[in-house]
């Protein structure tokens, strides 16, 4: 079956330049749009797409009405609806026309036919195993040192996945999303730093609607320790891991690995109704600055103010941020 959805180097040839897996990634994209109906008039759907963007100061949040992202802001992902649906990243359930590109033996890199970035990928283990990162994370780590031109990301199996029942990332072109023009700025104004040496560093930051920690390290055991560090003081409710989104850089030999603790899966204004309900399913891509509004009532009516409300209510609060901060210190 995976031998079937590979897409063979002579076919992949015809749409760029075979050199790397970045290139590669780039030649599949372009092959899929040319052959396969849906990321043909979804991808060429963006060229047309509305955005609107609040500034929020030495920041901005960018909302992007996408009709075709319902299926994942709307997602069900409760056990029973879970179980009721057959899982649509397993091999024998992909589309005939899809094909990808194999990773590690493991993962097949293949093209998201509801995007959101220009270059929009979704990067499938081969086993239907659920969406828990701890045990991946070197191969979070691999990705993006393979895929330099893509940011790779992952959301929590109550973060936005909307197939937490099977392992997955994401990936979209790198300088899309605005946290990646806006690092610096907070790292230099508006960040705690944690830890500083010649090669790696880690910082909090605070006053960014949304809390994180970032690690930026050449070494890539450094930042896979320090990414488990951060997720056993994070705390968890129930037998899934801590609440969590996840971007992945790799440039100019060094990682970048930016972690979102969260509160909540999705916020109260997706579950009031009427002309107060705002369908919105916050992930790495929210929390990367582009809010993607699947309605386009809500991206019309939308206001600063509710965006606001939506970042501070999923993702960890005041409190909680200091305490976790507090004891990432002490145990690094």
């Amino acid at each position: 079956m995976t031998e079937t959805k590979i897409i063979s180097p002579e076919e992949l040839s015809k749409f760029g330049s075979l050199e790397n897996l970045n290139e590669q990634a780039l030649a599949l994209v372009e092959q899929q749009k040319a052959t396969w109906e849906i990321p043909g008039r979804n991808f060429a759907a963006l060229n047309r797409i509305q955005t609107k963007d609040f500034d929020f100061g030495h920041f901005k949040i960018t909302t992007q009405f996408n009709a075709e992202r319902i299926r994942s802001s709307a997602a069900k992902t409760d056990a029973k609806s879970i179980s009721e649906r057959p899982c649509f990243l397993c091999l024998k359930n992909l589309p005939p026309e899809q094909k990808g590109l194999l990773f590690h033996d493991k993962y097949l890199i293949l093209t998201n036919p509801f995007p959101i970035f220009p270059k929009h990928l979704t990067i499938s283990n081969l086993d239907h195993t659920p969406q828990q990162i701890l045990p991946y994370i070197d191969d979070l780590l691999d990705l993006s040192q393979n895929l330099p031109g893509f940011t790779v990301f992952y959301n929590g199996p109550q973060c936005g996945a909307s197939a937490p029942d099977h392992f997955h990332f994401q990936a979209g072109n790198t300088g899309f999303l605005p946290i990646e023009s806006e690092f610096e700025t907070l790292r230099k104004n508006h960040a705690e730093i944690l830890f500083q040496q010649e090669n790696s560093e880690i910082i909090a930051v605070e006053n960014y609607l949304r809390r994180f920690v970032a690690v930026v390290s050449a070494d890539k055991k450094f930042i896979a320790e320090k990414f488990e560090s951060v997720y056993h003081l994070l705390e968890t409710n129930s037998v899934e891991e801590p609440m969590m989104n996840i971007l992945c850089t790799f440039s100019e030999n060094k990682w970048k690995m930016i972690i979102f603790p969260r509160e909540k899966q999705r916020p109260s204004h997706f579950f009031k109704t009427g002309e107060k309900q705002i369908i919105t399913g916050p992930a790495a891509v929210e929390l990367g600055g582009i809010l993607v509004l699947p309605r386009e009532e809500d991206f019309k009516k939308i206001t600063k103010k509710e965006v606001a409300e939506i970042y501070e209510e999923v993702t960890i609060g005041n409190d909680k941020f200091k305490n976790l901060i507090i004891q990432l210190k002490l145990n690094l």
